[in-house]
């Protein structure tokens, strides 16, 4: 038996001609999406998306490329647009549509949050509030890398690299390669049991090429889009808020700065937890959430 999310049913959805996607659907009133990252899939929210579906409807894709969804092969002559964000946030906006909802709030982890952000910087009539989970913008992840300090994210500089050898290397090791990061980013061990993680490392090991043409669309072709919106001016105009452990700090920049240059209408936290908010302090994402949907 694969892991599930309690009391939530599961489907495969059509987004974007032949491609779907795997999404489990719980609860009713307004709807939120939840958005995973990486090395995951749509379980990390298993806690989240349980509190959250007594009042809304709770919507868990996984990604393009990551779990139980399709995995279309890289293109390279679309310049990355295969695993683009902006590819990826249209796929948000056509589940969500497809199952019945033309507006709603939508929370993203790490790579999901990635992926959200595009999707409220590209359909701003759409996503009416954005929540985002320990990561920066593609932009300022890059501008804030340099020095030894940037060794922690070793994994964007592999991945960045052309079609052949990050995929080699990851598959030849893929349970220690995407393990290491499940250990190295988690402050408490227990809140990853057994049966969640060998879940993840399943679906992980299978998603080698998709994962990394994810992480390689992130150097090149969302930095452009990010870069376009910069220079245009263009703001993510809903209610945002941001939860992030204290690793600004510690890398030697203001993470809420950052923040505040895209998001007018920001609210800035620090959760004393690991990485993986969602499932360490899933009682702080659910607060923080629903805070959020009141403004």
């Amino acid at each position: 038996m694969h892991p599930t999310i309690p009391g939530f049913t599961y489907r495969r959805v059509p987004v974007d001609g032949d491609i779907t996607l795997n999404v489990a659907v719980g609860g009713s009133g307004s709807p939120v999406v939840l958005l995973h990252g990486f090395p995951q899939t749509h379980l990390m929210w298993r806690h989240v998306a349980v509190e959250l579906a007594a009042r809304h409807t709770v919507i868990c894709p996984d990604l393009r490329g990551y779990g139980a969804s399709d995995k279309p092969a890289e293109d390279a002559g679309a310049d990355g647009l295969t695993y683009a964000k902006r590819t990826m946030a249209a796929d948000t906006v056509a589940l969500a549509r497809a199952l019945g909802h033309d507006r709603f709030a939508l929370a993203g982890h790490d790579r999901g949050a990635l992926v959200a952000i595009r999707a409220a910087l590209d359909h701003p009539e759409v996503i009416t509030h954005l929540a985002s989970l320990d990561v920066l913008p593609t932009l300022d992840t890059w501008d804030v890398m340099h020095g030894t300090s940037a060794a922690v994210g070793f994994h964007l500089y592999l991945m960045a690299q052309p079609p052949g050898l990050p995929e080699r290397m990851i598959a030849a090791s893929a349970d220690a390669f995407f393990g290491h990061f499940l250990d190295i980013w988690t402050r408490d061990p227990r809140a990853i049991p057994a049966d969640i993680r060998a879940a993840y490392l399943a679906a992980s090991r299978a998603s080698v090429p998709s994962v990394v043409a994810d992480y390689r669309a992130s150097a090149g072709i969302d930095v452009v889009h990010d870069q376009a919106d910069r220079d245009a001016g263009n703001l993510l105009r809903m209610p945002v808020s941001v939860l992030q452990q204290d690793w600004g700090t510690a890398l030697g920049f203001d993470a809420a700065a950052r923040w505040r240059a895209w998001a007018p209408d920001l609210r800035h936290t620090t959760v004393s937890c690991g990485h993986f908010m969602a499932e360490e302090a899933p009682q702080d994402v659910v607060g923080a959430v629903l805070d959020l949907l009141t403004r």
